[in-house]
């Protein structure tokens, strides 16, 4: 196994939606051993401490809750993903899901700048393809893809260094998403694995499928694990539970399959809420993942007790 610098960025955002709670986040994963899980595995890890947003001067928006934190946010989380992409690979404690408009335009700056594409995988029971104007709830962590792939309405965010096509983005363990939402990302060819494929299929075709198209592009690729892709049955720590996700194994599985590509530069833990979790059991999950996709084996696995 290749082993890496890992550098962890705390993000504190709880501006992407109005339940609070994700801002504790980056403490969770801290007190879960994320950073002892990785350097055992023999990584260097780096800890960046907690990022903080930006201050942004324009008005609060009638519909959109928190419009300047999430500008602000965005413009911070960009610079720092910049900054450690050239130095390792950079895991993002989150914070809600609004944190991926920073870090993938952040990712997509530095995939530009080496003349290489980046894909992204979307590890979600939601596509985050609303804009500004289409989403309802006026959250803005349903919109962070329909950012970073261009769509029109993010004219108060930072203009986006490069633009990821939405053929470049690959959403697995989808259960909640909107007609209009679903009908453009069809249009635009992303790939699109619901839950009713993997139980079907299985997890491992569509994610295969995909990683040879990154592969044969020469690009990178960086994951977003939102908590909402587990089954709440396991991962009760999230405000937008859908039932029917992942199982712990197939995420798993998913994170082994990852880890043996060599493919990920760069890595989102989003949505964690721990004011919402089980004495600790879905931070410990989700750093066991983190720890699945920098390469620890299935029999290496430590028991847990909750």
């Amino acid at each position: 196994m290749e082993l890496k610098d890992i550098i962890l960025v705390g993000a504190p955002m709880d501006a992407g939606k109005r339940r609070q709670g994700c801002r504790m986040g980056p403490d969770a994963y801290r007190v879960a051993g994320l950073d002892q899980a990785l350097s055992d595995l023999g990584h260097t890890i780096h800890d960046w401490g907690d990022v903080q947003a930006e201050i942004v001067d324009i008005p609060q928006h009638p519909h959109l809750f928190a419009l300047p934190e999430c500008v602000g946010w965005t413009r911070a989380l960009s610079k720092v993903a910049q900054d450690a992409a050239g130095q390792g690979i950079p895991i993002f404690m989150g914070g809600d899901h609004a944190l991926s408009m920073g870090t993938v335009a952040g990712m997509a700056a530095h995939a530009a700048r080496i003349d290489r594409p980046l894909f992204v995988l979307w590890l979600d029971a939601h596509s985050d393809f609303h804009t500004p104007d289409s989403t309802g709830s006026g959250n803005l962590h349903g919109t962070p893809v329909a950012y970073f792939t261009g769509r029109p309405g993010f004219e108060d965010f930072p203009p986006l260094p490069a633009v990821i096509p939405t053929d470049r983005v690959g959403m697995i363990g989808l259960r909640s998403v909107d007609p209009a939402e679903r009908a453009a990302l069809e249009h635009d060819r992303a790939m699109l694995a619901d839950m009713r494929s993997i139980d079907e299929n299985g997890i491992k075709a569509p994610l295969l499928a995909f990683l040879d198209r990154v592969r044969a592009e020469n690009a990178l690729l960086h994951v977003s694990l939102d908590v909402d892709f587990l089954d709440p049955a396991v991962a009760p720590a999230v405000g937008t539970t859908v039932p029917g996700g992942a199982t712990e194994r197939e995420a798993h599985l998913a994170m082994e399959l990852l880890h043996e590509s060599g493919l990920v530069c760069s890595l989102d833990l989003v949505e964690l809420n721990p004011f919402l979790d089980d004495r600790g059991r879905t931070a410990k999950l989700m750093v066991d993942l983190a720890a699945s996709l920098m390469g620890r084996r299935i029999f290496d696995r430590p028991t847990r007790s909750f």
